[in-house]
């Protein structure tokens, strides 16, 4: 299978910033956060980081917040460890991902068990 640069930029970008953030930033709003993807663009110019958060819908909020304003300090960690011309610009997103398969989930066991086991019935 080829790998694409990207790919491995986006590799290394990912256990950089986890690194990063299991040191700890300075910024009260940023919770416990966990580095759940990232994509770099084929240009290598932007790197959208996912992430989620324990806590509700404001901590996630806030740690949204957080991590966008330390991305400049970020970058400029990134840019040691890259040793690229060009460090990416970082975007940090929440991923819904987790919350979407969850639902899913719920959805899948509701119909589950709301069959009673009258298969026989049905056909």
């Amino acid at each position: 299978m080829k790998h694409k640069r990207s790919d491995k930029v986006a590799e290394t970008i990912h256990t950089t910033i986890s690194t990063i953030l299991s040191r700890g930033l300075n910024d009260p709003r940023i919770g416990f956060v966990t580095i759940t993807g990232v994509e770099v663009t084929d240009d290598l110019h932007l790197a959208r980081i996912f992430f989620t958060v324990i806590g509700d819908e404001a901590a996630k909020k806030s740690s949204e917040a957080g991590l966008n304003s330390a991305a400049r300090f970020i970058r400029h960690e990134l840019g040691k460890v890259l040793k690229m011309r060009y460090t990416p610009d970082i975007l940090f997103k929440y991923d819904h991902s987790q919350e979407y398969g969850q639902r899913i989930d719920d959805l899948l066991r509701e119909v589950g068990t709301g069959n009673d086991g009258n298969d026989s019935e049905d056909r």
